[in-house]
């Protein structure tokens, strides 16, 4: 396929778009970003304040802007949709159809902020432009191949049965990463570090461990979620600050924020108090301890990569962990560039191809 392909990966609260031109070359990256308030759309080197109500009409004011500079929704082959959750069913990219609309939905509960939006996107796309083949890649398939012994919580049956059992995420980056490696080593430990940070032990091209679980808190030190933290500390959190409040805290005020009052590592490394610098020493130390782990579940370790914002760009963070993982042996250390909307296209070529 050599057409236009348009990646979509509505968040939280922005949409993200990138187009892609013959031979799945980028030609335009754009955002509308704090969507429900005062927000701003980019596309290209162009931007303007604009207030977007949901992310419907943030994603047509894209479509709009893409439109005046000659690549409407009729001018485009396919859309392609980052869809964090696809639960234990959707493990692949695919087609989007009437089923997989309503698998989507149904994976609402594991990733209440996430997946409603990947629906509204994809709804909003398809009344722009009826017809448009939709494709949809999950950001938990990637780690469907880890073992059942690694995916199971110790739970009863009937709670087992709601859902809660290791996913994992980050799943994209780490598809794209290992189709830039080649060759691609034997045991590769991956770290995927920005402000949501996770490791994913991959042995011969597949995940077989990774250190996020049912939701993005667990796992290493991050930007603002806590990472690892026990069940009684959370359920004690809300008894003392209530249910809501304590998700608030966990995720959007804990990690580097909570330990410092800052989640840019960038503007950690710069400072030098004594906050600062034991919030980069939990991010490292939790890296390296996590990944011991992932290590372990591999048989050993081959090589190691990181990708991610400070992965790509924190030298520093980078050489503590290797150095905190030399007992595993010296290895080749590679620094991928995260590429999730190359992936997402490249996906979508691939299953409208077949």
């Amino acid at each position: 396929m050599s057409g236009r392909i348009l990646v979509v990966n509505a968040g939280s609260s922005s949409v993200k778009v990138e187009l892609f031109g013959p031979d799945l070359v980028p030609e335009l990256s754009g955002s509308v970003t704090e969507i429900g308030g005062s927000g701003q759309l980019v596309l290209g080197q162009a931007r303007r304040p604009v207030s977007a109500p949901d992310h419907a009409a943030a994603l047509g004011l894209l479509l709009a802007d893409l439109s005046d500079r000659g690549c409407g929704p009729g001018d485009l082959d396919a859309a392609g949709h980052r869809v964090v959750h696809g639960g234990a069913e959707l493990t692949a990219p695919c087609r989007i159809d009437a089923e997989v609309m309503a698998g989507i939905e149904a994976c609402i509960p594991l990733a209440p902020l996430h997946n409603p939006h990947n629906l509204s996107a994809i709804r909003a796309l398809a009344a722009a432009a009826p017809g448009l083949p939709q494709c949809a890649s999950f950001d938990t398939a990637f780690h469907a191949t880890n073992p059942e012994v690694a995916t199971t919580y110790a739970l009863p049956e009937p709670a087992r049965a709601l859902g809660l059992r290791r996913y994992g995420f980050h799943g994209l980056s780490y598809a794209g990463l290992v189709e830039a490696l080649d060759p691609l080593p034997d045991r590769l430990l991956a770290l995927h570090l920005g402000n949501g940070a996770s490791l994913c032990a991959i042995r011969d091209g597949r995940s077989v461990a990774t250190s996020m679980g049912y939701s993005p808190l667990s796992g290493t030190t991050m930007g603002t979620r806590t990472g690892e933290i026990d069940g009684n500390a959370v359920l004690r959190l809300v008894e003392v600050f209530g249910q809501d409040e304590a998700a608030r805290l966990l995720n959007r005020e804990s990690g580097l924020r909570g330990l410092a009052g800052a989640s840019d590592m960038a503007a950690l490394l710069a400072r030098d108090d004594a906050a600062a610098r034991f919030a980069v020493d939990h991010f490292c130390y939790w890296a390296v301890r996590q990944a011991g782990s992932l290590i372990a579940a591999m048989e050993g370790l081959d090589a190691i990569a990181f990708t991610g914002g400070i992965g790509e760009n924190a030298d520093t963070v980078r050489d503590r962990i290797v150095a905190g993982l030399r007992w595993a042996g010296e290895v080749p250390v590679h620094v991928v560039p995260a590429d999730e909307e190359g992936r997402i296209a490249r996906d979508t070529a691939r299953v409208l191809a077949a």
